[in-house]
């Protein structure tokens, strides 16, 4: 299920995808093209035959199975409860945020990670209300993938992993590195009433983006003569835009990505230009 869902979520991240699910329902929809230069100037695809191959085999297991439970998620939960789990899912990345903040030599950032995690684990009750928010202490994403790029290493290859979705070099080596980062990596969830906890945070977290998102995919498809290469463009975008921390091309969809590591493309977002 996580791996099917990157295949529809893992894409561009920027700091105006702060937008809630219930904004996104009712919002027109808005046009998304890709120039034919966009795609010439987009050329580091060595793998573009496989690539295409796994892409399209996502849009149909998307198609099949995952928009349909993002639009009966969307449509049973109300939007505080999904706001909820959003909070939630956005909390318990946090130490991920932190390490990725020092590394970054990015000292402020850290510490409002810090002091997030900590308001919101506690008054929050456990990272589901985002109280550290109304108090001025906004929330960001960071991503190993980010830290790379930040540190001047190029992105290298683009890939479109099966099932997975989009990534590149730098991005899956972030991925992997984000996944040693958690915590939760090391907790022996051997007892038979916790061995599913990983799961159910990863498709609860997948099931939530796509449901987020569901217009914004709809009239990327819609409006791509190239689908694929309109995904290839904007993942590259959104990811120099998220090593810029919040500094985006304007260009760029209404995403709301939620943040968190699920996936070798993680998404990324910067909410205090909300």
């Amino acid at each position: 299920m996580m791996a099917l869902a990157m295949g529809a979520v893992a894409i561009p991240g920027t700091s105006a995808w702060a937008q809630d699910a219930g904004d996104a329902a009712t919002a027109p929809p808005k046009s998304t093209t890709v120039t034919t230069q966009d795609v010439q100037d987009d050329v580091n695809d060595p793998f573009e035959g496989s690539n295409r191959f796994f892409f399209e085999v996502n849009q149909v297991l998307d198609e099949l199975l995952l928009r349909p439970v993002a639009v009966v998620y969307r449509a049973i939960l109300p939007d505080f409860a999904q706001d909820g789990v959003r909070n939630f899912m956005n909390n318990l990345n946090s130490p991920v945020i932190f390490a990725n903040d020092l590394f970054q030599g990015e000292g402020d950032r850290a510490g409002t990670t810090l002091l997030r995690f900590g308001i919101n684990s506690t008054i929050g009750i456990g990272g589901l209300i985002d109280v550290a928010k109304e108090l001025g202490h906004p929330y960001h994403d960071e991503d190993f993938g980010q830290t790379l790029a930040v540190w001047g290493v190029g992105e290298g290859p683009y890939f479109y992993f099966p099932l997975m979705g989009p990534s590149t070099a730098r991005d899956f080596t972030g991925f992997v590195v984000d996944r040693g980062l958690d915590p939760l990596t090391y907790v022996n969830w051997g007892d038979d009433d916790l061995e599913y906890v990983p799961i159910a945070r990863t498709v609860l977290n997948v099931i939530d983006l796509r449901a987020r998102n569901i217009e914004t995919l709809d009239d990327i498809e819609r409006s791509s003569v190239d689908y694929y290469a309109s995904i290839r463009s904007l993942y590259r975008q959104s990811r120099a835009d998220a090593a810029r921390n919040g500094a985006p091309s304007e260009d760029l969809p209404d995403f709301d990505s939620g943040g968190g590591i699920t996936a070798p493309s993680p998404i990324s977002q910067n909410l205090s230009a909300q």
